[in-house]
């Protein structure tokens, strides 16, 4: 009787130092993903800061062209290109806002590709400073269309 309570005494202990490893494991092991998930959401909030950087130095760099078709040669000379620009944008899309777009880097015709004696008029292509400003103007021309 008595070896037999002195092994279930030993195999009692020993579950109990199995039991005491697995539970020191267990707390290493959530510390690990404590860490792991701290250095992801730092990781994640360094991607996203990345990603608006870089979506602002494209925004920049990208083609903000429009082009301008049918205006006819010599009113440009008038006018000018930009004031030709702000008028057909006032004119066609007057709930656009009452603001003028003042953020035009170039404006110019472009040359004849195909065949320079040919009459039609060449388009005016229009550089914005903001991508965000053609938006605006391809969205009014899309609701207009509709």
């Amino acid at each position: 009787m008595q070896n037999t309570i002195t092994e279930i005494k030993n195999s009692l202990e020993a579950a109990h130092s199995r039991i005491q490893e697995a539970e020191e494991r267990i707390s290493k092991v959530e510390d690990r993903l404590v860490e792991i998930t701290d250095e992801e959401q730092k990781r994640e909030k360094i991607l996203k800061t990345n990603e608006e950087s870089l979506r602002e130095l494209w925004d920049n760099v990208k083609c903000i062209n429009i082009h301008i078709i049918g205006v006819p040669e010599g009113e440009e000379r008038e006018k000018g290109t930009e004031k030709i620009f702000q008028e057909i944008i006032a004119e066609n899309f007057p709930n656009m806002g009452k603001k003028p777009l003042t953020q035009i880097q170039e404006a110019q015709r472009v040359p004849y590709k195909i065949n320079p004696r040919r009459n039609t008029p060449r388009h005016i292509i229009i550089k914005l400073t903001k991508i965000k400003d053609k938006e605006k103007i391809l969205k009014a021309a899309r609701e207009k269309n509709k």
